[in-house]
C-alpha cells in the first residue's frame, strides 16, 4: 500500500499551491479521503475531507472559502487547490485513506508547505 503526497513548496502569503495526493495497493474508490496537517508544536488537525464518490466535502473553519478537495478515482487522486495562502498555513500536510467501514486507514509521508514573503 502506498499513499504519496506531492505539490508542496515554498508560496508567498496570497499565493496559491495544488496538493496531489495518489494511492495505490487498495481500493481508492471505496476510502474517504483527507487531509490534515501539522505545524510545528501542534496537533495535527483536519483540513478537509472528501466521501468516496466524490459527492460530500467538509472542511476546517480556518480553510473554507480558501481551500477546495477534489478527487478522481478514476486516476486514483484526490487534490487540495490552496488559495488565499496565509502563513498560519504553513505545515506539513498529510494525505489519509480510510475506508468508513472496515475503519482501515493509511498515511502518506507528508509534504511540507511553507508560505512566508
Amino acid at each position: 500500500v502506498q499513499v504519496v503526497e506531492s505539490g508542496g513548496g515554498l508560496v508567498q502569503p496570497g499565493g496559491s499551491l495544488r496538493l496531489a495526493c495518489t494511492g495505490d495497493g487498495f481500493t481508492f474508490r471505496r476510502y474517504r479521503m483527507s487531509w490534515y496537517r501539522q505545524a510545528p508544536g501542534k496537533e495535527r488537525e483536519l483540513v478537509a475531507t472528501i466521501v468516496s464518490a466524490g459527492g460530500y466535502t467538509d472542511y476546517a473553519d480556518s480553510v473554507k472559502g480558501r481551500f477546495t478537495i477534489s478527487r478522481d478515482n478514476a486516476k486514483n487522486a484526490v487534490y487540495l487547490q490552496m488559495n488565499s495562502l496565509k502563513p498560519e498555513d504553513t505545515a506539513v500536510y498529510y494525505c489519509n485513506a480510510r475506508n468508513s467501514d472496515s475503519g482501515i486507514g493509511y498515511w502518506g509521508q507528508g509534504t511540507q508547505v511553507t508560505v512566508s514573503s
